[in-house]
């Protein structure tokens, strides 16, 4: 599926022109972004569907996104579905990079991973991390991983 803004209207370019526009809009009237790119996951019956999301936060003002849906229908462990969502935030944000590099806008990927090892989603955290670090990226997980537990969690309740 293509990307979307927040209230559901399909993105009119693609995802790096969308994303190059908003940080010239926002840098003309003056804001400091920060981008978080996180996915997230929900078993329904037999069908995964995830959210992968491009939020941009403004220095004190608020934010806004971008998302894509995806519905798999193929099972897979809990350690396998972290590590997709894990690897559809890294698409993501390997797509981007040379924008945000060329705007100098900061980039953090995040993962819904609990690092509490009582928690299921735990047992893909080395591994998780080990992969977002190693492609250069800042890695974030529960309890700081906004963009993935909070703002993709309600693209796929």
């Amino acid at each position: 599926m293509g990307w979307q803004k927040y209230n559901g209207e399909n993105l009119r370019s693609s995802i790096n022109e969308a994303v190059e526009s908003a940080i010239i809009r926002e840098r003309q009237v003056g804001n400091k972004l920060k981008v978080y790119i996180g996915t997230d996951s929900q078993v329904k019956r037999n069908t995964i569907e995830m959210a992968t999301v491009v939020v941009f936060l403004r220095e004190h003002k608020g934010g806004f996104m971008f998302t894509q849906k995806e519905k798999i229908s193929y099972r897979m462990s809990i350690k396998e579905r972290m590590l997709l969502e894990v690897h559809k935030s890294i698409e993501a944000a390997y797509q981007l990079c040379p924008l945000l590099d060329k705007y100098e806008v900061d980039l953090e990927v995040h993962a819904d991973i609990n690092t509490n090892p009582n928690f299921e989603s735990n047992i893909a955290l080395k591994e998780a991390m080990g992969y977002i670090l190693g492609m250069g990226f800042v890695f974030k997980a529960k309890p700081e991983s906004f963009a993935s537990t909070n703002c993709a969690n309600r693209i796929v309740q």
